[in-house]
């Protein structure tokens, strides 16, 4: 068995790399899972509207309210003329939406939109994205160690749990994606691997599809904005610094602007759900939790209470609703309740850490007509999130725990790096601060933004930035790269390297 291994080794080594070997296998459960049948995608649950009309799609299915949440539909109406419907909310979705439809017209298909010529367009992104990040995390590996994380790579990130998104009108399809891109973009800018200015594209670009993805990701833009200042000074040509520089003003921008145009009609129900199923669920006694923000205790009455509900015991867009209750308080002002009650932070957090950890919604993955029950989700490759959903401590206690250990692994080499007056070797440690503290950010915004309404779906950006920073961790343990000579000089450093000790300008 083990010589067959050895065998199996070195005539993929000859033929194919690690990273190949990854995005080939990555590829493959795309096929089957998502484009034979059964095919498997998302059911709706309910916010394909918000998507759809703007970009010239309609329901075209006479039974589809009855299949919401439950099955999942392949095939939208394309609208023939005029189009009345203006865009609900302003998402970078809205590209990818459009360039299907418009590869669906290209083939001949005017009159019904087919969701798998979305999905063939994301697959092929996520492929290369896969690509990419096996091409850094196998960087220095051995022949044995290089397969074995193409293999687990695609054991995590083949997984139906990320897999089944791009079948479905979601935006954590792009979340994903833009978040592999960019994370892999640092890693191979701090390899360097690839040309710089490829690279220095490549995470700009990602940065602001992910930003500008969905309203909740507007402080990750922040975020990353922070980290993007750090490539001006990575090298000591005008013109990269110059890019460099804009990419970074552009990037702060863009998360000001993405938080700025958000319609008053999802901050009302954001608003509604952070009352409803955050702040009165959590606290003790609901009606003092009104009275913090000076609202009428009746309206204790909502705790629990989805917008979405058919019956209110007050009608959610009343004017007694907007003047007397969702006018009364903003999201600082929840923070600041949380902050003066840690008993009502502590419980939210907790539930929010309970769900932090799956990478599956309770959504329908099959379509009706293949006569599985309402709801039926696949099994078919989802080892990973069962995995994790069964090992991962839910508790918020874990998250601190595990971000600290992480940050306490790569602080030596950083360390080293700053000692030394190297930027580029610095630059690991801010990488993977970035990516935990988007995701901590993503899982503060969904609680605090939204209770814990849908709690699972929006904390996915969360769910996905773990994967990569433990499987980026062990990569490096497995490869040495941690503390030992690995980790001490990059690939193909050169004089235009430019050091913490050297700020001048200068010419490529």
């Amino acid at each position: 068995m083990i010589k067959l291994l050895k065998q199996t080794i070195t005539v993929l080594e000859k033929y194919i790399s690690p990273a190949s070997l990854a995005a080939f296998g990555v590829a493959l459960v795309l096929l089957i899972e998502l484009f034979i049948p059964p095919y498997i995608g998302m059911a709706d649950n309910g916010d394909y509207y918000r998507i759809l009309y703007s970009n010239g799609l309609y329901f075209n299915v006479p039974d589809y309210t009855s299949q919401t949440l439950g099955y999942f539909v392949k095939t939208f109406g394309i609208f023939q003329y005029y189009n009345e419907n203006s865009a609900l909310l302003w998402s970078s979705q809205t590209l990818f939406v459009r360039l299907s439809l418009a590869i669906s017209k290209w083939l001949g298909y005017d009159q019904q939109f087919d969701i798998r010529i979305q999905a063939a367009l994301y697959s092929v992104l996520y492929i290369g994205a896969v690509y990419l990040f096996v091409k850094a995390a196998a960087w220095k590996a051995s022949r044995r160690a290089g397969y074995g994380l193409a293999a687990a790579a695609v054991f995590v990130f083949g997984d139906i749990g990320y897999l089944a998104y791009f079948n479905s009108f979601y935006s954590e399809s792009v979340v994903l994606i833009m978040l592999l891109l960019l994370f892999s973009a640092c890693m191979l800018l701090y390899q360097r691997q690839y040309n710089d200015y490829f690279l220095l594209f490549l995470f700009g670009a990602s940065a602001l599809i992910l930003t500008t993805s969905k309203q909740q990701n507007a402080p990750i833009g922040l975020i990353v904005a922070i980290v993007a200042v750090l490539f001006v000074f990575l090298r000591r040509g005008r013109v990269f610094r110059t890019l460099a520089g804009v990419q970074a003003l552009v990037l702060l921008l863009t998360a000001v602007g993405t938080y700025a145009l958000i319609p008053e009609q999802f901050v009302n129900i954001n608003k509604y759900h952070a009352m409803t199923r955050g702040v009165l669920m959590t606290a003790d006694n609901p009606e003092e939790a009104l009275d913090f923000f000076g609202i009428d205790k009746q309206f204790a009455v909502l705790t629990g209470a989805i917008y979405y509900d058919q019956f209110s015991p007050i009608p959610v867009e009343s004017e007694e609703m907007q003047v007397q209750f969702l006018d009364k308080y903003g999201f600082p002002s929840i923070a600041r309740y949380y902050l003066t009650h840690p008993g009502a932070a502590s419980k939210i957090f907790e539930t929010a850490a309970r769900n932090a950890f799956s990478n599956r919604t309770k959504l329908g993955n099959y379509e009706k007509t293949t006569g599985k029950p309402f709801g039926k989700r696949t099994l078919a490759f989802s080892g990973y999130s069962y995995l994790k959903e069964l090992a991962a401590p839910k508790t918020s206690g874990f998250v601190v725990l595990w971000m600290v250990v992480i940050a306490g692994l790569y602080a030596p080499s950083f360390y080293k790096a700053v000692k030394a007056r190297a930027l580029r070797r610095a630059l690991r440690l801010p990488i993977i601060l970035m990516m935990m503290a988007s995701g901590l950010c993503a899982m503060g915004v969904a609680v605090i933004g939204a209770g814990d309404a849908d709690i699972a779906k929006h904390e996915f950006l969360f769910a996905a930035a773990f994967d990569l920073v433990t499987f980026w961790t062990i990569a490096d343990c497995v490869c040495r790269r941690l503390w030992g000579p690995n980790a001490q000089k990059n690939a193909g450093e050169e004089e235009d390297e430019l050091s913490l000790g050297q700020q001048q300008g200068g010419h490529l």
